[in-house]
């Protein structure tokens, strides 16, 4: 690389590591993280006084009435194996949290702030609010493992005891002792302080394991591109001091590490999920599974989750978990401070760091200034091009050189007619005579790789960009619609994205335009292959999110803009031509790699020559 290259990579590299340390938590930011573990805890020291709570728990009239036909199998809890099903409801500003005495569990999560797109008719959108772990077929229940039965505590009946923001769910023994659920609904946010506590089991309890926790979550789509939502959807899991990891996210998978510490799980739609984590010990091992279900079934995904939960046999102990059911936020995930924000799908190594730490606090920052996420695509492409525009400035230029090399090089193609390799050979000489590198304009490309893949992933993982408008596109996170074809086309799908499209037609012209500067008798097959590739990117991205398409439009287009205007206006050929007959007077220095690739191509025309040679004198 020569110096003003280096200097131009180490100028970006430390305005993005600027960037990156000014989007760092502030001391404010740390303080509310602090003070939010706080309340945490005294909230949920508080729970013996509910007087200081504003009641948020509301009743709903009973709906079921259930009596087992052999109550005797539930052993010591056979007067909890009958009772009538109640729900009840825990609510902040931010969420609603449906629960049922009917195994202490959740029946759904409904999130005040974020919508589901029902349909979208010309008049009139229809929509109803988001909802987790909702589906009827989903469980959510203790395996208790006693000495001569195992009872699930979805077959139990609990007493529901509400206490302010809180409530309790306890199933008792016919001795008096209790298993006990404790949810606490925090203000203001989508976490729940969640505890299960076993009071007087110690005698029944078959082994230090004998708790064990089974979840089973039908994900059902949010979203409107479902192929997207059931790409990304998935469980994730971590093990402690260990990264996150996920199972299976494109096909059926399963994981199992038994007995080691894992400090959560969490089950993640697209831009949803709902996590659950240890507040102290964490859980002995776990046993995650994956299935997909068939296009006609309404579910993503099946996904299922076991863990045991490590309470001792003593006389009493209780467990301490944290609930969150709500929006992939990254800042508040990052709270958590347990890598929750991993399950955001960025991206893994040097690609997910920039979107995490560059590309998405960049843009937060810039969306502050603008209000339209649209308009903030297009300033951050400009910012983009602007920064690599010394590098497409040497690129155009090298184009410019071997244009103005052109007519010598059409006279090596008379001279030599029928023999390329010898073409190409003296082609070669000609640039290095002349100072002109063919690889020139490959570093604008390489050095727009690393951005252009992280953005790849950035749009389609980031919920900043779910149901915002742009254009003519409804949702940035989605696809837009053009319109709707009476038939599925495979990679295609069954519509036209009007920001594909106009890419296309976009990368189509570009293509044309550059390759009247360029020389392909050598291979001329590729004057019509190289408009193979945006009819490939038309068929690949037409189903993308329109964030991604909007961002290749008019980059495509910025580019284009680019190149026209200082080819035309920047650019004098005159003086192109003048400085290339000045460089063909330096003397040339020995070594470099256009030399080398020039002294093996000429190797392998005397090669070539000697083997012809060898071949006629046989003749």
């Amino acid at each position: 690389m020569e110096r003003n290259q280096i200097i131009g990579f180490g100028l970006i590299f430390l305005i993005l590591l600027g960037w990156s340390i000014m989007n760092q938590p502030t001391p404010e930011e740390i303080k509310a993280a602090k003070e939010k573990a706080r309340l945490e805890q005294e909230l949920q020291a508080q729970e013996e006084a509910p007087d200081e709570f504003a009641p948020v728990t509301t009743f709903e009239t009973p709906t079921t009435s259930t009596t087992p036909t052999n109550p005797g199998q539930f052993g010591i809890f056979a007067s909890a194996a009958s009772g009538d099903v109640k729900n009840y409801t825990l609510s902040n500003d931010l969420l609603t949290i449906s629960l049922s005495n009917k195994g202490g569990r959740i029946n759904y999560a409904e999130l005040k702030e974020h919508f589901k797109i029902l349909s979208q008719p010309k008049e009139e959108e229809v929509k109803e609010l988001v909802k987790l772990f909702e589906d009827e077929k989903n469980k959510w229940g203790y395996d208790i493992q006693l000495t001569d039965r195992v009872v699930n505590t979805e077959d139990l009946f609990f007493e529901a005891r509400p206490s302010g923001n809180s409530i309790s769910f306890r199933a008792t023994t016919e001795e008096g002792g209790y298993i006990e659920q404790t949810y606490t609904l925090l203000p203001g946010s989508y976490e729940v302080a969640y505890k299960v506590n076993i009071v007087g089991l110690s005698n029944y309890l078959r082994n230090e394991d004998a708790v064990t926790l089974h979840i089973e979550n039908y994900l059902d789509p949010i979203e409107q591109n479902r192929f997207f939502e059931k790409t990304y959807s998935a469980v994730y899991f971590k093990e402690k001091e260990e990264n996150p990891e996920d199972c299976g996210c494109r096909g059926d998978d399963s994981e199992v590490l038994e007995g080691n510490p894992i400090e959560w799980v969490s089950f993640v739609n697209q831009f949803f999920n709902t996590s659950l984590m240890a507040a102290g010990e964490p859980f002995k091992g776990i046993n995650t599974s994956v299935s997909q279900p068939t296009d006609d079934q309404p579910d993503l995904k099946k996904i299922n989750a076991t863990m045991i939960v490590p309470i001792s046999r003593g006389s009493s102990d209780a467990f301490d978990m944290k609930l969150y059911l709500g929006p992939n936020e990254y800042k508040r995930l990052v709270t958590f401070d347990n890598d929750l924000e991993e399950v955001i799908p960025f991206g893994n190594s040097i690609f997910g760091d920039i979107n995490r730490h560059i590309i998405r606090p960049f843009f937060n920052w810039l969306s502050g200034f603008i209000g339209n996420k649209g308009i903030v695509i297009i300033v951050l492409i400009f910012i983009i091009k602007m920064a690599v525009y010394p590098l497409t400035y040497k690129m155009l230029k090298s184009q410019a050189k071997m244009a103005a090399l052109k007519p010598q090089i059409a006279g090596l193609k008379d001279k030599f007619k029928g023999d390329a390799q010898k073409t190409q050979v003296e082609t070669m000489k000609i640039y290095r005579e002349y100072g002109v590198s063919p690889l020139g304009g490959c570093m604008p490309m390489i050095a727009q790789i690393p951005i252009w893949y992280a953005l790849f992933r950035f749009f389609p993982a980031s919920i900043t960009f779910r149901q915002e408008s742009f254009l003519w596109a409804h949702d940035l996170s989605s696809y837009d619609v053009w319109f709707n074809l009476p038939f599925s086309i495979p990679l295609l799908g069954a519509h036209l994205s009007l920001f594909t499209v106009l890419y296309a037609v976009s990368q189509v012209i570009y293509t044309y335009y550059n390759s009247k500067h360029m020389d392909m008798s050598a291979n001329p097959a590729m004057k019509y292959v190289q408009y193979l590739m945006p009819l490939m990117f038309f068929g690949f991205f037409n189903t993308y999110a329109s964030g991604l398409t909007c961002y290749m439009l008019f980059s495509n287009l910025f580019t284009i803009s680019q190149t026209i205007i200082t080819k035309n206006f920047v650019f004098d050929n005159d003086k192109i031509l003048e400085k290339l007959n000045v460089q063909k007077a330096k003397p040339k220095k020995k070594g470099g790699f256009q030399e080398k690739i020039a002294k093996a191509m000429e190797q392998q025309q005397k090669l070539r020559d000697q083997q012809n040679a060898q071949k006629k004198k046989k003749k």
